[in-house]
């Protein structure tokens, strides 16, 4: 694989460390800047929703730049974003540097998604895919816990100032791996107009490979940000171990998007078949054995390889779904993500809210999973259509 693909997936680490950290800090960001821990909580939604509106934005705006142009102004603005958040005391302008790092972030994300599938030939799309995404599975082992625990020691102040200083190696990473023509071919003078690109999401197939992304993606986040009060009250175990049960989460997401990412070219059907129905029954057993702590802990870890790896097989599809729209492919992919990522947390919290118990999360995650499995069984072999043609 390309040297530029692992450079890529630096800078996605760095980017999913900020995304994911900010849930443990958010009682000192709370007292800190004299605002309740709810409306602390709406950084975490500012960001999300930044997320899902700036991928087709930052997409369409920058689509006739140079690829690395743009990957090198999003994590600047990202570094930049950062550092005012380091410094401000006022909430408010907080909130605004978390949306402005959304959309950095989303921008980023997008032309990666499309610049890493064109490094590569055209049946190893799921390769590269997983390769960048390991950047996610690596943050949530190493990067959120070591920010987590830098903020404790040290102020929460001090890991944004962490965030934007690993964006230095990122932005030499880009400077380095990713040449001025990288991601473009003999004919991308010629590529569609925004309105031909747009016209795409028209098409049943990328329709229902985002969905079917969103869908994966909100259950798998549903309940991965509550699964917290699970281990601690549930099972009865110390605090202690939040981090060890997601710690295991990311090793396993980790070791999912690896393996899928060998497989989702050739043989996505094959992932899809066998790995979905193995989601949603881990769901449903997770939710059955919460309160034996050794069966969630081996749970948390098989549910992080089975999510992540269907999970990026289903975006692999968006990606070739999404052919005909060479720069705005990998925003629809983005986007499928981040609706999932800003969708399943919003109806765990809902079902915590209606009292249906700490429990509701999960039972959430198998329902739109369930929700998934009966598309892709009424979908048919039309989900993989792609990936057979492209590896002919």
């Amino acid at each position: 694989m390309p040297f530029a693909l692992y450079m890529l997936a630096l800078a996605v680490f760095v980017m999913g460390t900020s995304e994911f950290m900010l849930a443990g800090l958010l009682p000192a960001i709370a007292t800190e800047l004299d605002v309740a821990v709810g409306t602390a909580g709406l950084l975490t939604s500012a960001f999300a929703v930044g997320m899902v509106a700036g991928a087709p934005v930052m997409a369409a705006f920058a689509r006739r730049w140079p690829p690395r142009l743009t990957l090198i102004v999003c994590l600047l603005v990202f570094a930049g974003s950062h550092v005012v958040g380091a410094m401000t005391p006022v909430f408010s302008l907080l909130l605004i540097t978390r949306v402005l790092s959304a959309l950095a972030n989303a921008g980023f994300l997008a032309v990666a998604l499309s610049t890493a599938t064109t490094l590569v030939p055209a049946n190893q799309k799921g390769r590269a895919l997983s390769i960048l995404l390991s950047g996610t599975t690596i943050a949530t082992v190493a990067g959120v816990p070591a920010g987590s625990l830098l903020g404790t020691a040290l102020g929460w102040r001090t890991t944004f100032w962490a965030i934007a200083i690993l964006c230095i190696p990122a932005v030499c990473g880009v400077i380095r791996g990713i040449t001025n023509d990288a991601g473009q071919t003999d004919s991308s003078a010629f590529s569609p107009r925004l309105h031909a690109e747009l016209s795409q999401l028209a098409q049943p197939r990328l329709i229902l490979a985002m969905a079917l992304g969103a869908l994966i993606n909100g259950g798998t986040f549903a309940a991965f940000t509550f699964l917290a009060p699970v281990v601690t009250e549930t099972a009865g175990m110390t605090g202690g171990w939040v981090s060890v049960a997601l710690v295991m989460f990311g090793m396993g997401s980790f070791l999912g998007v690896t393996i899928a990412g060998r497989l989702s070219d050739r043989r996505p059907g094959v992932v899809l078949a066998v790995g979905s129905p193995l989601l949603l029954t881990g769901w449903i057993a997770l939710a059955l054995v919460a309160s034996h702590p050794v069966a969630l802990i081996i749970l948390v870890f098989v549910q992080g390889f089975l999510s992540f790896g269907v999970g990026s097989t289903v975006i692999t599809r968006v990606l070739y779904a999404a052919s005909g729209a060479p720069t705005m492919g990998g925003s629809y992919a983005t986007a499928a993500l981040n609706i999932g990522a800003a969708a399943g947390p919003a109806l765990g919290a809902f079902g915590l809210a209606t009292g249906l118990g700490l429990l509701a999360p999960i039972w959430i995650a198998s329902t739109l999973t369930a929700i998934a499995v009966v598309i892709m069984l009424l979908a048919g072999r039309a989900l993989t259509k792609a990936a057979a043609e492209a590896n002919r």
